[in-house]
Protein backbone atom coordinates (compact mmCIF):
# COMPACT_ATOMS: atom_id res chain seq x y z
CA UNK A 1 0.00 0.00 0.00
CA UNK A 2 1.03 3.32 -0.71
CA UNK A 3 -0.38 5.53 1.63
CA UNK A 4 0.89 7.15 4.33
CA UNK A 5 -1.33 8.67 7.05
CA UNK A 6 -1.74 12.47 7.49
CA UNK A 7 -3.16 13.88 10.54
CA UNK A 8 -2.77 13.77 14.65
CA UNK A 9 -3.40 10.70 16.27
CA UNK A 10 -6.74 10.23 18.62
CA UNK A 11 -6.51 11.20 22.04
CA UNK A 12 -5.90 8.83 24.64
CA UNK A 13 -8.87 7.47 27.00
CA UNK A 14 -11.55 8.50 25.17
CA UNK A 15 -15.22 8.95 26.97
CA UNK A 16 -17.95 6.48 25.90
CA UNK A 17 -19.80 9.73 24.40
CA UNK A 18 -16.35 10.27 22.71
CA UNK A 19 -15.46 9.02 19.67
CA UNK A 20 -12.29 9.48 17.47
CA UNK A 21 -12.03 10.75 13.99
CA UNK A 22 -9.87 7.89 12.11
CA UNK A 23 -7.01 8.88 10.58
CA UNK A 24 -6.84 10.01 6.94
CA UNK A 25 -4.08 8.87 4.64
CA UNK A 26 -2.23 10.51 1.43
CA UNK A 27 -3.10 9.27 -1.62
CA UNK A 28 -1.40 8.88 -5.07
CA UNK A 29 -2.64 8.07 -8.54
CA UNK A 30 -0.72 4.40 -7.31
CA UNK A 31 -3.58 3.72 -5.12
CA UNK A 32 -6.13 4.68 -7.87
CA UNK A 33 -4.43 2.16 -10.24
CA UNK A 34 -4.20 -0.48 -7.35
CA UNK A 35 -7.71 -0.42 -6.31
CA UNK A 36 -8.95 -0.56 -9.49
CA UNK A 37 -7.40 -3.59 -10.40
CA UNK A 38 -8.63 -5.01 -6.74
CA UNK A 39 -12.08 -4.18 -7.62
CA UNK A 40 -11.84 -5.47 -11.37
CA UNK A 41 -10.76 -8.74 -9.52
CA UNK A 42 -13.66 -8.69 -7.44
CA UNK A 43 -16.10 -8.45 -10.06
CA UNK A 44 -14.41 -11.24 -12.01
CA UNK A 45 -14.46 -13.51 -8.46
CA UNK A 46 -18.38 -13.17 -8.19
CA UNK A 47 -19.53 -12.11 -11.99
CA UNK A 48 -23.01 -12.86 -11.57
CA UNK A 49 -23.78 -10.87 -8.12
CA UNK A 50 -21.85 -8.07 -9.23
CA UNK A 51 -23.92 -8.36 -12.55
CA UNK A 52 -27.05 -8.57 -10.48
CA UNK A 53 -26.51 -4.81 -8.95
CA UNK A 54 -25.22 -3.88 -12.12
CA UNK A 55 -28.43 -5.03 -13.99
CA UNK A 56 -30.89 -3.68 -11.32
CA UNK A 57 -29.58 -0.07 -11.60
CA UNK A 58 -29.43 -0.20 -15.41
CA UNK A 59 -33.24 -1.67 -15.11
CA UNK A 60 -34.36 1.21 -12.63
CA UNK A 61 -32.66 4.05 -15.22
CA UNK A 62 -34.72 2.28 -18.19
CA UNK A 63 -37.89 2.20 -16.34
CA UNK A 64 -37.94 6.05 -14.79
CA UNK A 65 -36.79 7.43 -18.56
CA UNK A 66 -39.60 5.48 -20.07
CA UNK A 67 -42.10 7.29 -17.10
CA UNK A 68 -40.62 10.21 -17.84
CA UNK A 69 -41.46 9.52 -21.38
CA UNK A 70 -45.05 7.81 -20.46
CA UNK A 71 -45.75 10.95 -18.43
CA UNK A 72 -45.06 13.37 -21.38
CA UNK A 73 -42.05 14.95 -19.09
CA UNK A 74 -39.60 14.93 -22.38
CA UNK A 75 -37.55 17.90 -20.96
CA UNK A 76 -36.46 15.78 -17.61
CA UNK A 77 -35.02 13.10 -19.36
CA UNK A 78 -31.28 15.07 -20.31
CA UNK A 79 -31.20 16.06 -16.48
CA UNK A 80 -32.44 12.74 -14.80
CA UNK A 81 -30.26 11.10 -17.44
CA UNK A 82 -27.04 12.93 -15.74
CA UNK A 83 -28.15 13.37 -11.96
CA UNK A 84 -29.06 9.48 -12.25
CA UNK A 85 -25.64 8.63 -11.51
CA UNK A 86 -25.62 10.52 -8.14
CA UNK A 87 -27.51 7.95 -6.31
CA UNK A 88 -25.34 5.53 -7.70
CA UNK A 89 -22.69 5.18 -4.37
CA UNK A 90 -25.87 4.39 -2.42
CA UNK A 91 -26.95 1.71 -4.64
CA UNK A 92 -23.25 -0.13 -4.46
CA UNK A 93 -23.79 -0.77 -0.94
CA UNK A 94 -24.01 -4.25 -1.66
CA UNK A 95 -21.00 -4.11 -4.17
CA UNK A 96 -19.23 -2.23 -0.72
CA UNK A 97 -20.13 -5.38 1.40
CA UNK A 98 -19.34 -8.22 -1.11
CA UNK A 99 -15.86 -6.72 -1.19
CA UNK A 100 -15.60 -6.25 2.64
CA UNK A 101 -16.22 -9.95 2.83
CA UNK A 102 -14.00 -11.09 0.16
CA UNK A 103 -11.17 -8.94 1.83
CA UNK A 104 -11.66 -10.95 4.65
CA UNK A 105 -11.58 -14.55 2.69
CA UNK A 106 -15.50 -14.78 4.12
CA UNK A 107 -17.67 -17.30 2.73
CA UNK A 108 -20.70 -15.74 1.71
CA UNK A 109 -24.01 -16.20 -0.58
CA UNK A 110 -27.07 -14.10 -1.87
CA UNK A 111 -28.71 -14.24 1.25
CA UNK A 112 -25.67 -12.82 3.84
CA UNK A 113 -25.55 -9.48 1.36
CA UNK A 114 -29.40 -9.03 1.14
CA UNK A 115 -29.48 -9.06 4.33
CA UNK A 116 -26.63 -6.99 5.69
CA UNK A 117 -28.03 -4.33 3.07
CA UNK A 118 -31.42 -4.92 4.60
CA UNK A 119 -30.18 -4.38 8.06
CA UNK A 120 -29.20 -0.99 6.86
CA UNK A 121 -31.92 0.42 7.37
CA UNK A 122 -31.63 0.14 11.37
CA UNK A 123 -28.04 1.65 11.21
CA UNK A 124 -26.85 5.31 9.65
CA UNK A 125 -26.90 4.24 6.17
CA UNK A 126 -31.00 5.55 5.98
CA UNK A 127 -29.85 8.84 6.82
CA UNK A 128 -26.84 8.36 3.57
CA UNK A 129 -29.95 7.69 1.57
CA UNK A 130 -31.73 10.32 2.82
CA UNK A 131 -28.36 13.10 1.85
CA UNK A 132 -28.74 11.31 -1.57
CA UNK A 133 -31.93 11.95 -2.72
CA UNK A 134 -32.41 15.03 -1.47
CA UNK A 135 -29.47 15.95 -3.52
CA UNK A 136 -30.69 14.34 -6.43
CA UNK A 137 -34.36 16.27 -5.71
CA UNK A 138 -32.35 19.49 -5.89
CA UNK A 139 -31.00 18.75 -8.67
CA UNK A 140 -33.96 17.74 -11.04
CA UNK A 141 -36.10 20.63 -9.19
CA UNK A 142 -33.10 23.66 -10.15
CA UNK A 143 -33.53 22.03 -13.61
CA UNK A 144 -36.83 22.67 -13.95
CA UNK A 145 -36.22 26.19 -12.08
CA UNK A 146 -33.55 27.06 -15.28
CA UNK A 147 -36.01 25.88 -18.04
CA UNK A 148 -38.43 28.14 -17.21
CA UNK A 149 -36.42 30.95 -16.63
CA UNK A 150 -34.02 30.57 -19.57
CA UNK A 151 -36.53 28.62 -22.24
CA UNK A 152 -39.69 29.97 -20.87
CA UNK A 153 -42.44 29.23 -23.02
CA UNK A 154 -40.86 27.01 -25.40
CA UNK A 155 -42.86 23.47 -26.25
CA UNK A 156 -41.10 20.34 -25.96
CA UNK A 157 -43.71 18.44 -28.27
CA UNK A 158 -41.23 15.37 -28.85
CA UNK A 159 -37.71 14.67 -27.65
CA UNK A 160 -36.32 15.56 -31.02
CA UNK A 161 -37.73 18.96 -30.55
CA UNK A 162 -35.97 19.50 -26.90
CA UNK A 163 -32.90 18.51 -28.25
CA UNK A 164 -33.11 20.74 -31.26
CA UNK A 165 -34.17 23.68 -28.60
CA UNK A 166 -31.29 23.27 -26.10
CA UNK A 167 -28.44 22.54 -28.56
CA UNK A 168 -29.18 24.54 -31.15
CA UNK A 169 -30.44 28.10 -29.77
CA UNK A 170 -28.77 30.90 -27.77
CA UNK A 171 -31.54 30.16 -25.14
CA UNK A 172 -30.76 26.69 -24.88
CA UNK A 173 -26.81 27.26 -24.93
CA UNK A 174 -27.48 29.49 -21.92
CA UNK A 175 -29.77 26.96 -20.41
CA UNK A 176 -26.86 24.33 -20.89
CA UNK A 177 -24.44 26.66 -19.16
CA UNK A 178 -26.22 27.16 -16.37
CA UNK A 179 -27.23 23.45 -15.53
CA UNK A 180 -23.83 22.31 -16.19
CA UNK A 181 -22.43 24.68 -13.71
CA UNK A 182 -25.28 23.92 -10.67
CA UNK A 183 -24.85 20.30 -11.86
CA UNK A 184 -21.09 20.67 -11.37
CA UNK A 185 -21.41 22.21 -7.99
CA UNK A 186 -24.08 19.45 -6.64
CA UNK A 187 -21.86 16.58 -7.57
CA UNK A 188 -18.81 17.96 -5.97
CA UNK A 189 -20.47 18.60 -3.02
CA UNK A 190 -22.36 14.83 -3.19
CA UNK A 191 -19.22 13.24 -4.11
CA UNK A 192 -17.09 14.63 -1.03
CA UNK A 193 -19.82 13.48 1.62
CA UNK A 194 -20.66 10.30 0.23
CA UNK A 195 -17.03 8.75 -1.42
CA UNK A 196 -15.73 7.62 1.71
CA UNK A 197 -18.79 8.02 3.94
CA UNK A 198 -21.23 5.25 2.26
CA UNK A 199 -18.24 2.03 2.69
CA UNK A 200 -17.20 3.66 6.13
CA UNK A 201 -20.81 3.11 7.27
CA UNK A 202 -21.02 -0.59 6.40
CA UNK A 203 -17.52 -1.01 7.82
CA UNK A 204 -17.55 0.24 11.35
CA UNK A 205 -20.33 1.81 14.02
CA UNK A 206 -20.01 5.39 13.20
CA UNK A 207 -22.53 8.08 12.87
CA UNK A 208 -23.22 9.33 8.87
CA UNK A 209 -22.14 12.93 10.48
CA UNK A 210 -18.66 11.34 11.46
CA UNK A 211 -18.37 9.76 8.07
CA UNK A 212 -19.68 12.64 5.99
CA UNK A 213 -17.04 14.79 7.98
CA UNK A 214 -14.27 11.95 7.14
CA UNK A 215 -15.44 11.93 3.51
CA UNK A 216 -14.92 15.46 3.50
CA UNK A 217 -11.68 15.24 5.23
CA UNK A 218 -10.28 12.68 2.14
CA UNK A 219 -11.47 14.73 -0.25
CA UNK A 220 -9.92 18.26 0.66
CA UNK A 221 -6.71 16.38 1.89
CA UNK A 222 -6.14 14.52 -1.53
CA UNK A 223 -7.72 17.03 -3.88
CA UNK A 224 -6.01 15.94 -6.99
CA UNK A 225 -6.32 12.30 -6.33
CA UNK A 226 -9.92 12.34 -5.84
CA UNK A 227 -11.27 14.92 -8.06
CA UNK A 228 -9.31 12.49 -10.94
CA UNK A 229 -11.50 9.41 -9.54
CA UNK A 230 -14.48 12.20 -9.50
CA UNK A 231 -13.79 12.70 -13.31
CA UNK A 232 -13.35 8.97 -13.94
CA UNK A 233 -16.04 7.75 -12.50
CA UNK A 234 -18.10 10.34 -14.50
CA UNK A 235 -16.97 9.81 -17.49
CA UNK A 236 -17.44 6.06 -16.80
CA UNK A 237 -21.05 5.88 -15.54
CA UNK A 238 -21.99 8.75 -18.98
CA UNK A 239 -20.12 6.49 -21.55
CA UNK A 240 -21.87 3.17 -19.85
CA UNK A 241 -25.73 4.65 -20.41
CA UNK A 242 -25.32 5.58 -24.08
CA UNK A 243 -25.96 2.04 -25.23
CA UNK A 244 -29.71 2.55 -23.33
CA UNK A 245 -28.03 2.38 -19.44
CA UNK A 246 -26.79 -1.49 -20.59
CA UNK A 247 -22.79 -0.69 -19.85
CA UNK A 248 -23.88 -0.19 -16.59
CA UNK A 249 -24.22 -4.02 -15.78
CA UNK A 250 -20.71 -3.62 -16.00
CA UNK A 251 -19.03 -0.67 -14.75
CA UNK A 252 -21.15 -0.11 -11.71
CA UNK A 253 -20.11 -3.46 -9.88
CA UNK A 254 -16.21 -2.60 -11.09
CA UNK A 255 -16.74 1.04 -9.65
CA UNK A 256 -18.15 -0.16 -6.60
CA UNK A 257 -15.51 -2.80 -5.65
CA UNK A 258 -13.12 -0.32 -6.26
CA UNK A 259 -14.42 2.65 -4.46
CA UNK A 260 -14.08 0.11 -1.56
CA UNK A 261 -10.85 -0.52 -2.03
CA UNK A 262 -10.05 3.25 -2.25
CA UNK A 263 -12.00 3.83 1.13
CA UNK A 264 -9.58 1.16 2.88
CA UNK A 265 -6.50 3.19 1.57
CA UNK A 266 -7.68 6.67 2.51
CA UNK A 267 -8.50 5.55 6.32
CA UNK A 268 -7.36 4.54 8.53
CA UNK A 269 -8.81 0.98 10.17
CA UNK A 270 -10.96 0.98 13.17
CA UNK A 271 -9.29 0.15 16.25
CA UNK A 272 -9.91 -2.44 18.28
Amino acid sequence: MTSKTNGSSPPDKLTPQQQAMPEVNTLTAADISASLKAGLADFLARPVMSGFFGLFYTIFGILFVWCLVWLGKIWMIIPAAVGFPLVAPFAAAGLYEMSRRMQNNEDFGWSDILTVMANQRKREMGWMAFVTLFIFWVWTYQIRLWLAITLQNASFSDFDRFLNIVFFTPQGWTFLAIGTCVGAFLSAVLFSVTVVAMPMLLDRETNFISAMITSIRVVTGNPVVMLSWAAIISVTMLLSMLPAFLGLIFTLPILGHTTWHLYQRAVSPAEG
